[in-house]
């Protein structure tokens, strides 16, 4: 749930942030009249207020919210672990599978292919100044 509301968000903010780069908008935007700041920063810091009064006006509703943003998060969860399983049996290469499998189980062989070779890493060390 909360990735529709963050994607809704960024969404909506692309939608405002694009008549900047296309001047016949500026110029239809500048003709209207538009919202000062103080006044967004008001209006929201209402909604805020309004909502935590609403939550000790009525408890149980913001109970029955809380129980229902968990639920679609973990919905959510389970939808992304679905696609992302078959995802991995559509497009994944066999030998990165059994390698991956290799490290998750733990049996990673001494001189496993898909590894990169521990001693081929060179590993700085700090010098003297001369």
């Amino acid at each position: 749930m909360w990735f529709l509301i963050r994607g809704a968000f960024w969404f909506s903010l692309v939608l405002v942030m694009l008549p900047v780069f296309d001047q016949d908008a500026t110029d239809r935007l500048a003709k209207e009249q538009g919202v000062e700041l103080t006044d967004a920063l008001g209006a929201a810091a209402g909604v805020i207020s309004y909502a935590t009064d609403l939550c000790g006006q009525k408890p149980d509703v913001c109970i029955k919210g809380a129980e229902t943003f968990s639920t679609l998060g973990s919905r959510a969860r389970e939808g992304a672990r679905v696609a992302y399983t078959y995802l991995d049996t559509q497009f994944a290469d066999e030998a990165a599978v059994k390698a991956a499998d290799a490290v998750k189980t733990g049996t990673v062989a001494a001189k496993d292919p898909m590894l990169p070779a521990i001693d081929a890493v060179p590993i700085p060390a700090p010098r003297p100044r001369a």
